[in-house]
Parts: C-alpha cells; structure tokens; sequence
C-alpha cells in the first residue's frame, strides 16, 4: 500500500466520523455539518453546527472544534492538525482556520453559494495571507451532498426524488 492510499484511505474514515457529527447535528435540528479535527491519529475535537442550539452565528461546526482543540490544548495555534468537515468552509469558518494555523483541510461537499474554498473564492489559499492551507475536497461528497439536500427538501416539505438539485453538487 502506497503513501498516498493510505492517506486516502484516513481520509476517507474521518471524513465517515464527521458525517456522523454532521447527522447529530440534524437529529438536533441544525444544518447537518460535521467537523473532526485530528493530529497525530487521534480526535483533538469533534462536533457539528450549533447555530440553532447555542442562538449563536459563529457556531458553525469548524468554529465550535476549532475553539474545543484550543481550549484543551491551552493554545490557539493548531499546527500539525487536519480538519474534517462535511461542507466547505465559509468565510467566517475559513478565516478561523486561516488564524488557527491548521495546515490540512479535507471536506466533503462544495457550497455554491458560500465556500471559500475554491467556490465563491479560496480563502484557505490565498497568497496575501500568513498562512494557507493544503486543501483536499470531494471526500465522502455524495453523502455529504445527499444528507444537506435530504435536510433541506424535509423541512421546506418536498421529497427527496424529482428534480434534480445544484444545491451542495457531489463534488
């Protein structure tokens, strides 16, 4: 087993770990958006949207890991770390991590209408500031796509086949 298939592989499992944060999150009725960030094979923090739950706009699920790995590690730079999410960052999300050092993001699902990384703009990669970050996308991003659309269309009371959706494509 090569290098890389084996980082494909870890991916892959990680990403499996936050879907599963991110069908807590609906099971919570919050949008479905999980994250997972890990250092070294192991869990630093883990969660999902909290918008709806903690009445806050920043509780998206990359700020809520980002603030518990720093509080556990009593720093906010989070260097050596991936973090795994279902749905590509937005730019609250994407800043959060630009100033928390975290040098790998992977997510899942593209957002047409609010990632910032590499959708509307790459925020994650942008040249002009201190630190960018490797950015690795599409992992699990059917799943991903179909639990959002799944959300969506029950709440809005349409049924999930029919018309095809370019809300959150599979990849």
């Amino acid at each position: 087993m090569t290098v890389a298939t084996v980082a494909v592989s870890e991916d892959r499992a990680w990403m499996a770990r936050a879907l599963e944060m991110a069908r807590l999150a609906a099971l919570r009725g919050e949008v479905p958006v999980g994250a997972v960030l890990v250092r070294d094979g192991r869990i630093l923090a883990e969660g999902h949207n909290r918008t709806v739950t903690s009445a806050d706009p920043s509780g998206h699920a990359e700020v809520v890991v980002l603030r518990a790995a720093a509080r556990a590690q009593g720093d906010f730079r989070l260097e050596r770390t991936t973090l795994y999410v279902t749905l590509e960052p937005c730019a609250m999300c994407a800043g959060a991590i630009v100033l928390a050092r975290v040098p790998r993001v992977v997510f899942a699902a593209h957002d047409p209408k609010a990632g910032m990384a590499g959708s509307l703009h790459d925020l994650l990669r942008d040249p002009r500031l201190n630190h960018r970050a490797e950015v690795r996308s599409g992992v699990l991003a059917e799943a991903s796509a179909h639990l959002l659309r799944s959300f969506f269309r029950a709440r809005r009371g349409r049924p999930l086949a029919g018309r095809p959706s370019t809300e959150y494509p599979e990849a």
